[in-house]
């Protein structure tokens, strides 16, 4: 990949597999090879993409998505608070049965990003903490299924984590997250 090649869906994902190969390198491994990738290739987007994130004269953030993804898939409009904002949805070929969502509020001022389930997508069904496996299931997910689960600061930008406890054994866990998608999960 060079600066002449066009910044698209595949050098997003590179971009997305990056920050996760910390925590899961197997499984960003075999992702990167789905998208015949070479280390070098993901090593090059995450730089462009960081070079498009810090440039001083650079789009904003949603404009970034729009010009990287095209146009989202779908658009919602919700309400958090008592704030209302745009919820853009785009596909994930590597995650068929996720969406990455931008939530940008009044101005195109992003809020959030983060990979959730697709609208009509199945989740998984999550009762133990045995079901918490890498690349399973999102944010959301887990805080329904382990409610009330507290949401605790991640230890890197698009990192997320909620602590959380077994419901049968009442050990407590930490659920950590890359892009909204599990990575792991540690005893507390």
């Amino acid at each position: 990949m060079t600066a002449a090649t066009p910044f698209g869906p595949r050098e997003f994902q590179l971009v997305l597999l990056r920050r996760m190969a910390d925590h899961q390198p197997g499984l960003v491994e075999d992702a990167r090879h789905e998208l015949s990738a070479t280390l070098a290739e993901m090593r090059e987007a995450n730089r462009r993409w960081q070079a498009m994130v810090r440039a001083p004269r650079g789009r904003g953030s949603l404009r970034r998505y729009r010009s990287v993804l095209g146009e989202p898939e779908s658009s919602l409009r919700r309400t958090v608070g008592d704030l209302e904002c745009d919820a853009l949805l785009w596909p994930v070929p590597l995650w068929p049965d996720l969406r990455f969502e931008v939530m940008a509020g009044p101005g195109g001022a992003v809020w959030n990003e983060w990979l959730v389930r697709a609208p009509g997508a199945a989740a998984p069904a999550l009762h133990t903490v045995e079901e918490l496996r890498p690349w399973s299931c999102t944010v959301d997910e887990v805080a329904r299924a382990f409610a009330p689960a507290r949401p605790m600061e991640g230890s890197a930008p698009t990192r997320w984590a909620l602590a959380i406890t077994a419901p049968v054994t009442g050990e407590p866990y930490v659920a950590e997250f890359t892009w909204g998608l599990l990575q792991r999960l540690l005893t507390r």
